[in-house]
């Protein structure tokens, strides 16, 4: 498909890209992987399995790596991918029809499959309080339809206009990236589009392999990048009320030697407390 280049980061990913990269090659997808400086041979991976590669030196986070991507591909659209989804057969093609049905909308989205069957739809998120439905009934789209809120995991985009609106924020390493893009794009003027009859298989969680302390690093971006895109929008600072609820969970894990529970709780409070302290994303992972 000439009009369309798949772009996938990678960060220690080996385990689930062929899947990833076979469905593509099926849909006749051109892919640039653009890998974070991986240590279990996902760039040689790749390669073999026919992506254009671009290997960053060090870990650039998922955003800013997505940017490299985008730009560095010269089809009209980019369909951007996490290395752990799955498109069923005819999905990218259902996806490109919607897209020249809907020539003004700014993102794409199909129908995200978990690993349990569930469909997984989030009809709002942080950054569209207008939206919020507080004890209000999920009721999951059956067809094509507007919304609010699509997941990063897959985005068709026209690349000029996502690069346009600056792409992914640079600011942010991880977490909220795809948030704060569906509300840039919304405030554009642009519709986000969740495509019903292209269907993807998204293994949560599987994009990075297990490693020590990425748990603690995980929760620290979330903090922290909550924190960051609430400011951004004029939304209440998330920041102490995350320290006061995470700091003392964090005490108690240790005396109960809970090493999981541990990362987890004191992760949320160090990037609360990093926020507080004016620590930046990039600084904390050697990017300033």
């Amino acid at each position: 498909m000439n009009a369309v280049t798949a772009i996938v980061v990678t960060y220690d990913s080996a385990r689930v890209l062929p899947a990833c990269l076979g469905a593509l090659k099926r849909e006749g997808v051109g892919v640039i992987v653009v890998d974070n400086a991986s240590r279990d041979g996902t760039p040689e991976l790749a390669g073999r399995l026919g992506a254009q590669v671009i290997r960053n030196a060090r870990n650039e986070g998922f955003g800013r790596a997505m940017n490299i991507g985008v730009r560095a591909a010269a089809t009209p659209l980019c369909l951007l991918t996490n290395p752990d989804l799955v498109y069923d057969e005819g999905a990218v093609a259902a996806l490109l029809e919607a897209a020249s049905r809907w020539p003004d909308a700014g993102l794409l989205a199909p129908r995200i499959i978990e690993p349990d069957g569930r469909f997984f739809y989030q009809a709002t998120s942080l950054l569209a309080p207008f939206l919020q439905n507080p004890g209000g009934k999920l009721s999951l789209p059956e067809g094509d339809c507007c919304t609010p809120f699509l997941s990063g995991a897959s985005l068709l985009v026209r690349r000029d206009a996502f690069l346009d609106i600056g792409g992914f924020d640079e600011q942010l390493f991880l977490f909220y990236e795809d948030d704060d893009l569906c509300r840039r794009v919304a405030d554009s003027g642009r519709a986000l589009v969740h495509v019903h009859g292209a269907v993807a298989r998204h293994e949560r969680g599987g994009s990075t392999a297990a490693s020590p302390g990425r748990v603690f690093r995980a929760r620290w971006h979330m903090a922290w990048s909550r924190a960051y895109v609430s400011r951004k929008y004029g939304l209440p600072d998330p920041a102490r009320a995350t320290l006061a609820v995470n700091m003392p969970k964090a005490a108690l894990s240790a005396l109960a030697l809970r090493r999981a529970l541990v990362e987890r709780y004191g992760g949320s409070a160090a990037g609360a407390l990093g926020w507080l302290r004016g620590e930046t994303a990039l600084k904390r992972e050697g990017l300033e």
